[in-house]
């Protein structure tokens, strides 16, 4: 039944296809699957890809040591709570949990997530009931998950807590997330920068997916400048002890939570790599597809280097008599079958997996290898040497059609309106702008506008409105992040023009009180928010403005 599924599968041609997911998908059952089962991959490394594997959207895994503010950042990406979560000062974050798109608000729990043939997480049932059991995957109707979806985990256990057991592998489920998702999120305390003896396990984890990886060093705004470039540079020596690796990793440095921030001497570095950061985020689902490609390529030389490995074992191996001797011997002497390997193959050392853990693998395997097969051997090849090539016209197609792929809402949108872009403070984008909704309700900034018009009339408007720099000014007194500051100006200026007169203005000061407060902002200006002289009125087919306009 399996090997009929497969045919089907398998059944198109590349000509056949009109998308890199799609051929990637029939490359991956015509020519790779076939080898993995043969020389029994998935006992080795990880198990055979299923199609939502190819299909699922970006994915986003968030680590970090507890109290670092991985469920904070959430929020901020989402800019609003999801079912489940909670924030505090001790470990809080204590399950894995996958954040996805969906109409209706509700959560999925571990055991039944591994039966959903929709979901990426059917290879997860392996690790067990109590990892299942700290597993669950939450819908929300949230625009930024109609593009990406994120994995919040639970924290990193400190120094003082190494000895507790989680009853499952945590570094083991962590290493199947960073080979799944597209970007990995490693989150840092600029007031904790010890590296336990699990964060260094975490880490090693990682390992071969440095490409999908970011650090951020959170919290920043609390410590002054001198303090920061101290704790920037610990951190850069902790990680570089754990990574061992010659490059320097890259670092964002930021607060990312919407609180006003505690110091502001470093407020346009935060802005920038906050910018930085969240680019790189947005612009995951235009590179999925060459993720994807790049992912199944290393996969791909992996199972060469695997199947070389088997056969040359197989060819080891004496029939009947002293297995056992020749067993131990075989596995003690894997480092020279691996040279031997990248001498007569011709393959790349860094395609071979790691060569102790091979080791321990083989130890409480059988040995009832099988011989090389040719045949296989060659579709592998072909895979390799000349599909993928076939599919760069495509991805570069699917790249130049890609712009409408962006991540959108959130912080996303935040400054992309009024006098928070940089090097550009007047820029708005044309749009009549009105509110069609008809409403008579009171308008709820009535009884602060006195306070907020003393204001206005102080910051000098002309001709009854204030430009984006001279309110700028006013609000970056707040402290609010700029990408909150950004969505404020965008609801508050209804008309669209760049300005603000005396009832924006208000709606303003009105929308900061209520962020500075801890309550989220809205998608969309309620109708109760609307100033009065921007409101429509419908009378006898034609729209007419409010008499106050």
């Amino acid at each position: 039944m399996a090997g009929k599924e497969m045919k089907n599968r398998g059944g198109k041609c590349l000509k056949e296809v009109h998308t890199v997911t799609e051929a990637l998908k029939t490359l991956y059952w015509q020519k790779l699957l076939p080898l993995e089962k043969y020389y029994d991959f998935s006992d080795f490394h990880s198990s055979g890809l299923e199609d939502a594997d190819f299909d699922n959207k970006p994915m986003i895994l968030v680590v970090g040591q507890c109290s670092t503010g991985k469920t904070t950042f959430i929020r901020y990406l989402l800019e609003q709570e999801y079912p489940g979560s909670r924030i505090g000062p001790e470990p809080t974050t204590d399950s894995f949990t996958a954040i996805m798109h969906g109409e209706i608000e509700g959560i999925i729990h571990g055991n039944a997530l591994t039966v959903d043939p929709n979901k990426p997480f059917r290879k997860l049932s392996p690790f067990g009931t109590t990892f299942l059991n700290r597993f669950q995957c939450v819908h929300l109707p949230n625009r930024v998950l109609e593009s990406i979806s994120i994995i919040d985990t639970p924290g990193i256990l400190s120094v003082a807590k190494r000895k507790m057991s989680r009853g499952y592998d945590f570094p083991a489920v962590i290493r199947w997330f960073a080979e799944h998702v597209d970007r990995i999120i490693l989150l840092c305390d600029a007031h904790k920068l010890e590296i336990s003896d699990e964060f260094s396990h975490t880490i090693m984890a990682l390992q071969g997916n440095e490409d999908k990886l970011r650090v951020v060093l959170n919290k920043a705004d609390m410590v002054d400048s001198q303090e920061l470039m101290r704790v920037y540079g610990a951190l850069m020596w902790s990680l570089g002890k754990v990574f061992c690796t010659p490059e320097v990793l890259r670092v964002y440095i930021g607060s990312f939570w919407s609180s006003p921030m505690r110091m502001t001497d470093n407020r346009k570095l935060f802005e920038q790599e906050e910018e930085d950061l969240f680019a790189d985020i947005q612009n995951l689902p235009r590179n999925s597809a060459l993720r994807k490609l790049n992912d199944l390529v290393k996969r791909a030389r992996l199972v060469r280097a695997h199947t070389y490995i088997i056969s040359s074992l197989k060819e080891e191996m004496p029939l009947v008599f002293c297995r056992e001797k020749k067993k131990r011997d075989l596995i003690y002497d894997l480092p020279i079958i691996y040279s031997r390997i990248q001498q007569r193959s011709q393959i790349s050392p860094g395609d071979f997996p790691d060569c102790a853990k091979m080791q321990e693998r083989l130890m409480s395997h059988d040995f009832k290898f099988k011989a090389l097969k040719p045949k296989l051997l060659a579709g592998l090849d072909e895979l390799l040497n000349t599909d993928i090539a076939k599919l760069m016209p495509l991805l570069r197609q699917e790249e130049e059609t890609a712009d409408r792929l962006l991540v959108q809402g959130g912080p996303f949108l935040g400054s992309q309106r009024g006098p928070f872009i940089v090097g550009n403070p007047f820029n708005h984008y044309g749009s009549n702008g009105e509110s069609d909704h008809v409403s008579d309700e009171e308008w709820v900034v009535t009884k602060d506008k006195p306070k907020y018009d003393e204001i206005f009339y102080n910051l000098s408007p002309h001709e009854g409105k204030l430009s984006g720099s001279k309110v700028k000014g006013w609000m970056m007194n707040t402290r609010l992040p700029s990408t909150v500051l950004g969505r404020i100006w965008k609801l508050a200026d209804v008309d669209h023009d760049g300005m603000l007169d005396d009832e924006e203005f208000a709606l303003a000061g009105h929308l900061i009180e209520v962020k500075l407060e801890g309550f989220g902002l809205p998608h969309e200006l309620p109708a109760q928010l609307v100033p009065p002289s921007k409101r429509l009125r419908k009378n006898s087919g034609t729209e007419i403005r409010d008499n106050n306009d």
